[in-house]
């Protein structure tokens, strides 16, 4: 049996080659299939993209969705947001995790409605300047929104382009200069072509090319996928990280946040006391809260959301 050869140079895994012939399957894939999302709908506009990008870091739609559509109807714009209090936007994420980032977007909302009067900017460099936005946040509202010419480098993006052009399975654990050259590589010229290829790519990895169980034959570009020609080589690299949950910090903290989210006014520590028995645990994810600005603590061993 000989064996699978890597792809040469001006083959698959060359991006001056590859991009162009990529191009119009995903997209003509994408016009097809694509989910009707809510953020993705003319009526959302700038700030609903924004929101769903922070609602979206590791979590998936269909638990983003019903609280994306509550946020939206509360604060349909960032001023809304922005007049109240930092602890009305973790309240208001619910069980989403990471909390941080309804902070985060509390602060980017406060920043767009002191330096852009309410309106999220279309420039990139002034939404990469705004509290809690980094480059891909930056880069995904550009292009989502204002329909510019960006690479959108998220996981899926990163693992659709690792097998089709690079050849591996899944991508290294952390971006990589070498994957932002290549997808600045693989952008279209036309910026709105740019800005469909980056949802389109999103989307396939999304639906399609899954870290698990990857379904090529759906896939409109197999025929040119250069994991799938080199015979589906298995990952060699660094081991993959999981998640865990059960036991773990996170867990207490989301725990001891629940309690606060449900509460009507300060909370004795008695009451976060009940949650986790372990009290050395317990301790850590509380001081830990109250040093990520999650909650407040007040005189007399009382906890709270917070109010600025």
């Amino acid at each position: 049996m000989t064996a699978p050869t890597k792809p040469s140079p001006g083959g698959p895994s060359d991006p001056a080659a590859s991009g162009v012939p990529l191009h119009a399957p995903v997209i003509d894939w994408f016009d097809e299939h694509a989910r009707d999302l809510p953020w993705r709908r003319p009526e959302a506009g700038a700030w609903g993209v924004m929101v769903s990008e922070f609602m979206l870091q590791q979590t998936p739609v269909s638990r983003v969705q019903p609280v994306y559509e509550q946020w939206l109807a509360r604060w349909p714009r960032p001023a809304d947001l922005a007049k109240e209090a930092p602890g009305e936007a973790v309240r208001a994420w619910g069980r989403l995790g990471y909390p941080r980032r309804a902070l985060r977007l509390h602060g980017a909302a406060a920043a767009i409605t002191e330096r852009h009067g309410g309106d999220v900017p279309a420039d990139h460099a002034q939404l990469l300047a705004l509290p809690g936005i980094g480059e891909y946040t930056a880069a995904a509202v550009a292009s989502f929104a204002y329909g510019q010419r960006h690479p959108v480098l998220d996981t899926n993006v990163r693992r659709v382009f690792a097998r089709a052009v690079t050849g591996v399975q899944y991508p290294p654990n952390a971006t990589t200069a070498a994957e932002r050259k290549l997808a600045r590589a693989l952008l279209p010229d036309e910026e709105a072509r740019a800005a469909r290829w980056a949802a389109a790519s999103m989307e396939l990895g999304a639906l399609v090319c899954t870290a698990k169980n990857e379904s090529c034959h759906r896939c409109p570009i197999a025929s040119r996928c250069a994991w799938r020609l080199a015979g589906k080589p298995a990952h060699d690299g660094p081991p993959r990280r999981g998640q865990t949950y059960a036991g773990t910090d996170r867990q207490v903290r989301g725990r001891l946040l629940a309690v606060l989210r449900e509460a009507t006014g300060p909370v004795p520590q008695a009451a976060l006391d009940q949650v986790w028995q372990e009290p050395v645990q317990r301790a850590r994810a509380l001081d830990g809260l109250v040093a990520d600005g999650l909650v407040e603590p007040l005189a007399d061993g009382l906890y709270r959301l917070p109010l600025s």
